[in-house]
């Protein structure tokens, strides 16, 4: 999910909020992000909680990306700190629908 930022916060203009389903996921997410943002955009990141594995944050200055575990990002909210109520109700149906299909596609490897 992005978060456009710009005219409401100054720390960034832009927010991504993603889920692993575990830790290992999280962090190996958050990872390949910041691999892939040097090798393709030439962009440095600060990175905090990668040990940890429960919530990621990724900053590249005018980007701040947050990877969590489910139950993480459940209890933190950031959606609705951040989005108007009418975005936050498409993008809760717009969850629903990839969690559903997830399921239907079956477990995965952890």
């Amino acid at each position: 999910m992005t978060i456009d930022l710009r005219g409401r916060s100054a720390m960034a203009d832009h927010m991504v909020i993603a889920s692993g389903r575990n830790a290992r996921q999280v962090a190996s997410i958050a990872e390949k992000l910041v691999e892939r943002l040097k090798q393709q955009a030439g962009r440095s990141a600060r990175v905090e909680g990668k040990e940890t594995g429960d919530w990621v944050l990724i900053d590249t200055d005018d980007v701040i990306v947050h990877v969590f575990r489910p139950e993480v990002r459940e209890f933190y909210q950031l959606e609705k700190m951040w989005m108007p109520a009418d975005a936050l109700r498409s993008a809760a149906l717009d969850r629903l629908r990839a969690d559903h299909a997830a399921d239907q596609a079956g477990p995965t490897r952890n």
